[in-house]
């Protein structure tokens, strides 16, 4: 066992985005990409000499060799511990709760979240800093500023190590603990959410289907939902992590998780259904013949959380992303409660969280939390749901009626035009962002613009600016459209299109979505000129 140094030059394009570091799985292969990144997290972070990580992802393709590159270089560095998942597995939630349960020095996470994996497909590597959320643009700018200087980094020559089973071994002069990468976070959940309410819903002949798309979160479901909660066998479906997903896109949306959304729309369909992504921190929630939106997903958890023993003393706030619709907020208003707006990033709801001002955070990208970690939690948002229907006993499509019918319904969508050329995304951008200060008062087909800007953050807990974080444009009507460019993909640009618009009419509760959201969708296109633009008709994903 030789500890080496490897000389090195800086590689191009290493700057983290929201989430850490997404590439093609190729990059990451490719000669010193990762020990770059990696060299360049430790010198971020000051070092890791002394230090105790937590480490492990979503088990797809890379996973594996990635995870035995990361500990032989911590090793030759001096790092004091790594505490990893068994096969180097560890939801992202879960890898949350033990930085924070075990008083770690952070952790690094290999996942590319809800993006393909295999061969050809995506890669990712983030730090999560001591509180267990992901790091924020102070130390990520550290982190890109070392991928400039990098010229060299220290790696321990030894055979890989046995991942397959927990227990505790040595690598060189550092300790190794590999646990069971379910256990800690499943004793958690129990904490929160009353089990035995649970139970006796599913013994009541209650049926679910949970989707975890071949993905991490299969083996947590299992344990918790068929093993400690008692739901049918079966309930969990493709729930072996595979190397690329099944070959499939484990992201939990209508699209691409289509055979639960066709199980759940059938005559037959089980009482509730779910899915979660490929690190277990998104969450797709449906009822029989009913759809939740993220954001009206959010609202409802806002307003019955106190079904829930963790949240029975009620919530100290709420948060949400700036493109999440204002559902919430209708529900905080009438409530009494704080709540805040973020840039896109679940690492903006960390200061709140850390400082007691929020309780629930959520996102329109699926993702939605709360303070027990420091990242969103699918599993834990499907379990709060369960715990309010078993305390209700309500249908999916009641709850939701009920809602609507006491706050209004926000309608929403998301349109995502995907890889498209970057140079074409940023004159649409671009020139958009120019002519924000000439639209307030302009009618666009049967809307008028009574705002337009460009969304900036002041962080109320530590005063920190961020700006040019998306643009948004805001209807007479209470309706608006935000236009982002996105920053979790690997090729080209994401351009995304946030449409909302407000009903209160009792009677207009129930329409389609899009069909609603016509008069929005008409004049984001006269505003933005998006196909000629993107070269694109309609957009690829409609969620």
């Amino acid at each position: 066992m030789q500890k080496i140094t490897v000389q090195t030059r800086p590689i191009d394009a290493q700057k983290p985005g929201t989430s850490g570091l997404r590439k093609k799985t190729h990059v990451f292969m490719g000669p010193h990409y990762l020990e770059n990144y990696v060299q360049a997290i430790f010198d971020g972070i000051g070092g890791v000499a002394g230090k105790r990580l937590v480490l492990g992802g979503d088990g797809r393709y890379f996973n594996d060799r990635a995870a035995q590159v990361i500990l032989r270089m911590a090793a030759a560095q001096g790092a004091a511990g790594v505490i990893v998942g068994v096969n180097a597995l560890l939801s992202t939630p879960a890898a949350s709760h033990l930085i924070r349960l075990r008083g770690t020095d952070g952790g690094l996470i290999l996942s590319a979240s809800h993006n393909p994996g295999g061969p050809e497909g995506d890669f990712g590597l983030k730090y999560n800093t001591p509180n267990g959320g992901p790091a924020p643009e102070n130390v990520t700018d550290r982190i890109f500023a070392a991928t400039q200087t990098v010229s060299q980094y220290t790696i321990l020559e030894a055979h890989d190590l046995d991942l397959t089973r927990p227990g505790t071994t040595a690598l060189g002069e550092m300790t190794v603990e590999i646990l069971d990468p379910v256990a800690d976070y499943a004793a958690l959940m129990e904490t929160l959410f009353d089990f035995d309410a649970i139970r006796a819903l599913f013994a009541s002949g209650f049926t679910m289907r949970f989707d975890a798309m071949h993905a991490v979160t299969g083996p947590y479901a299992h344990a918790i939902l068929e093993g400690m909660l008692g739901a049918a066998p079966g309930t969990v479906v493709n729930g072996t992590p595979s190397p690329d997903f099944g070959g499939g896109h484990p992201d939990p949306n209508p699209i691409w998780a289509k055979d639960l959304v066709d199980r759940m729309m059938a005559p037959d369909a089980p009482d509730f259904g779910a899915a979660s992504d490929g690190d277990g921190d998104r969450n797709m929630i449906m009822g029989r013949g009913v759809y939740v939106g993220p954001s009206d997903s959010l609202a409802l958890l806002t307003a019955h959380a106190h079904r829930a023993p963790g949240y029975a003393r009620g919530l100290k706030g709420v948060a949400r992303s700036m493109p999440t619709s204002g559902a919430v907020d209708r529900v905080a208003a009438a409530l009494g409660m704080a709540c805040y707006e973020t840039p896109t990033g679940w690492k903006f709801f960390g200061n709140l969280l850390d400082a007691g001002r929020a309780t629930l955070c959520g996102e329109e990208s699926a993702g939605t939390g709360s303070d027990h970690v420091r990242e969103k939690d699918g599993l834990w948002a499907v379990l709060l749901w369960l715990n309010i229907l078993a305390d209700t006993r309500a249908s999916m499509a009641d709850l939701l009626a009920g809602h609507w019918r006491r706050y209004g319904r926000n309608y929403y969508s998301r349109h995502d035009y995907e890889d498209v050329a970057a140079d074409r995304a940023n004159a649409l951008y671009d020139g958009l962002r120019a002519r924000l200060g000439s639209l307030a008062g302009q009618t666009f087909g049967a809307l008028t613009v009574a705002s337009a800007d460009e969304f900036a953050y002041d962080d109320p807990v530590d005063g920190s600016h961020s700006a040019a974080q998306g643009l948004r444009i805001g209807f007479t009507s209470g309706g608006r459209v935000v236009f982002r460019l996105s920053g979790t993909g690997t090729v080209g640009a994401t351009l995304r299109v946030y449409l909302e618009e407000v009903e209160t009419d009792p009677a207009r509760l129930d329409r389609d979505a899009q069909e609603a959201l016509a008069d929005v969708i008409a004049a984001a296109e006269a505003i933005a000129g998006i196909k000629a633009h993107t070269g694109r008709e309609a957009p690829d994903v409609i969620t």
